[in-house]
């Protein structure tokens, strides 16, 4: 074969490779399994349970995992290693209250979750006057509109941590009466298609040591959430189909494998029985400084002669802040009462708030909420609500 001959053969090969590379279809990375958190306070500001169940999540081998939610602490934790920001913590709500106005179907829209870790029922204690079973009717409620969504959904219901008589006198008997009830209430719900799994927060903590107001963690009891939640959440990951939409932000290596334990008889759910018909009414207000500090009102429920507010202060500029201030004034006779997530002092008709020591720094564009207890007479108009920072 003469030389000429050679080189068009070579050539004609090479280009048959070629194409045959180019033809080739791309292999797509696996869609990464969505995790909503969905809570309250304890979940949302600053929720750092969340941060360090990443990380274990991540250096155990469990990286295709996307935290999902409509809500982001914009890195607040700060915990030394990158997170995934996003959860579905709302501070302030209650599962009844959740359960009662519809709030959670567009949540779910928006996230499409295919697990979800819930824990809630903190803010359905106070004063004692929402019995048990109104709390698991609510919880039922929930779960049935995540399974409106996504027939296929993992369920990882927590035994809340505990609250201290100090921050509540009724609250840590509730507490207790809850989650006892929630293991038995799991099992009748729970199927091999959409499993729910109890995850015990509550043995072990010390709300004496490991809150810093007998409710809210500091970062010792958010480490002791995140271990207790760990062993729950990889028993659900097994077998997960993700979304078909995939991931917004986790890398697509492969989940690790753990069989989950999720079979159990059904049987019929409770009644929703409403014991409040909570409304919202936001009014946001920059500080007089300008547009630094930004805070927001929202009524979460009211029943007769009380209700329950909460309050968002948001960081507008480009700058970190170290510590916050927020000012309500009340035109109703309004009288607060009780509050978390703050240090809340009333003079007249204005109610001063003061960070509290894990949620004063707040990066550029991020965000925090505390919630109250006031009592109103004959009208509860929303208060006239601004911040500022240190």
């Amino acid at each position: 074969m003469s030389l000429r001959s050679i080189m068009y053969a070579t050539l004609a090969a090479f280009l048959v490779a070629a194409s045959f590379v180019v033809a080739r279809p791309a292999v797509s990375a696996a869609a990464a399994v969505r995790v909503m958190p969905l809570g309250d306070s304890i979940t949302a500001g600053p929720g750092c349970w969340r941060a360090k169940l990443w990380h274990r999540l991540q250096t155990s081998g469990y990286t295709n995992i996307d935290f999902v939610g409509g809500v982001s602490d914009g890195g607040g934790c700060n915990p030394g290693y990158a997170y995934d920001f996003d959860h579905e913590g709302h501070g302030g709500f209650s599962a009844t209250g959740i359960a009662d106005n519809n709030q959670l179907p567009p949540w779910l829209a928006a996230a499409r979750p295919d697990v979800v870790l819930m824990h809630l029922g903190t803010n359905d204690m106070w004063g004692g006057y929402i019995p048990t079973a109104t709390k698991l009717a609510a919880f039922t409620k929930l779960v049935g509109q995540m399974r409106a969504q996504n027939p296929a959904v993992r369920i990882v219901v927590a035994q809340i941590i505990p609250m201290s008589a100090s921050a509540c006198a009724t609250c840590p008997a509730d507490v207790v009466a809850l989650n006892a009830a929630i293991p038995g209430w799991a099992a009748g719900l729970t199927t091999a298609q959409s499993p729910i799994v109890v995850a015990d927060l509550w043995t072990g903590f010390d709300a004496a040591t490991d809150t810093g107001d007998g409710v809210h963690p500091n970062d010792a009891g958010f480490q002791k959430m995140a271990d207790r939640w760990f062993p729950a959440v990889t028993q659900v990951l097994s077998g997960v189909t993700p979304s078909p939409s995939g991931s917004r932000s986790a890398s697509p290596s492969p989940s690790r494998s753990v069989s989950p334990s999720a079979s159990a008889s059904r049987s019929p759910s409770a009644s929703a029985s409403a014991s409040r018909s909570p409304s919202t009414s936001p009014s946001g207000s920059p500080s007089a400084g300008g547009a630094k500090c930004v805070a927001e009102y929202k009524l979460v429920s009211q029943w007769s002669g009380a209700f329950q507010g909460e309050v968002t202060v948001r960081n507008a500029s480009a700058a970190a802040s170290s510590a916050w201030t927020a000012t309500l004034t009340f035109s109703g006779g309004q009288q607060v009462s009780q509050a978390w997530n703050a240090t809340v002092t009333q003079a007249g008709a204005v109610a001063t708030a003061r960070n509290a020591a894990y949620n004063g720094a707040l990066p550029a564009g991020g965000s925090t909420s505390f919630g109250f207890i006031a009592s109103w007479t004959t009208t509860n108009p929303a208060p006239a609500v601004t911040c500022a920072f240190a």
